[in-house]
């Protein structure tokens, strides 16, 4: 399902070269992306990949969108400025009538989204290593320790800590993130969904995000340079270091080519 057929970015220039985010598309030729069902933005560090996809969450208001407040060119609001002067194609829907809006559930999950979930883990984990340490800490009796270890709270706490760790241990926080997030029928852009995923894990993720594409009417707009997923999902792939927005094939992508000429070079050492 495409729900949003299309953006155009602002083509507006401002007197000063370094304003953001306008600084991002001075030398981007082209300035519009059409998208497929499935849709890769890949670029290099600073190529405007996250910052495309953030004005677009803007544009509607997104769930987790984040508004760019950083100014230091006076008064003028840049970055709102920016984005009212993109503009957007709605896809159709089966009966050949066009969306007048995106899908409620429809939202930006940032890689900042997922580091954040996994930190909160990892100091729920030593809060909870802490719990007795803590009463100790406070003088409480051995006796009284003995007592805590027998309660309702304390097994209660235990439960907490071991799902907590399961949950983390696994390297499947991304995984279970997405799957708490993600319904049917919605639009969802992807910044850098693969952080903390395990090549392996990044291809399960991949594998997941064709068959909510294909069968539960999912759109996806994904940033990323990861060759696992740009190897394994059906989508149509932008190259953001053109200044052209080029459309291309994963094989002949940068960072896919280094991956493997490197191999390549050690062929070698796999086949002894």
């Amino acid at each position: 399902m495409v729900y949003l057929s299309s953006f155009l970015f602002s083509d507006k220039k401002v007197n000063a070269p370094h304003i953001y985010p306008y600084n991002v598309f001075r030398k981007k030729r082209e300035r519009l992306l059409v998208f497929s069902t499935i849709t890769v933005l890949y670029g290099n560090n600073a190529s405007g990949k996250s910052t495309m996809l953030n004005i677009m969450a803007n544009k509607f208001e997104m769930k987790g969108f984040e508004y760019a407040t950083n100014n230091q060119y006076g008064i003028t609001p840049y970055f709102a400025q920016f984005v009212r002067e993109c503009s957007c194609g709605f896809g159709d829907d089966e009966d050949g009538r066009t969306y007048e809006a995106l899908p409620r559930g429809s939202r930006y999950i940032k890689s900042e989204d997922i580091l954040y979930e996994i930190k909160k883990i990892q100091q729920e984990q030593v809060l909870a290593d802490g719990y007795i340490y803590e009463h100790i800490r406070r003088g409480m009796p051995k006796e009284q320790r003995e007592q805590l270890r027998d309660s309702w709270e304390f097994r209660q706490q235990m439960e907490y800590i071991k799902f907590a760790q399961e949950k983390y241990s696994n390297g499947e926080t991304t995984l279970q993130m997405l799957d708490d997030y993600m319904e049917p029928d919605a639009l969802y852009l992807l910044d850098e969904p693969e952080v903390s995923l395990s090549p392996e894990n990044q291809t399960l993720l991949a594998e997941k995000i064709n068959k909510m594409a294909r069968f539960l009417g999912c759109q996806f707009i994904i940033a990323t340079h990861s060759p696992f997923m740009l190897g394994t999902l059906n989508a149509k792939i932008y190259n953001l270091d053109s200044g052209e927005l080029e459309e291309t094939v994963w094989t002949e992508l940068g960072n896919v080519r280094y991956f493997y000429e490197f191999f390549e070079r050690h062929r070698k050492e796999f086949e002894r």
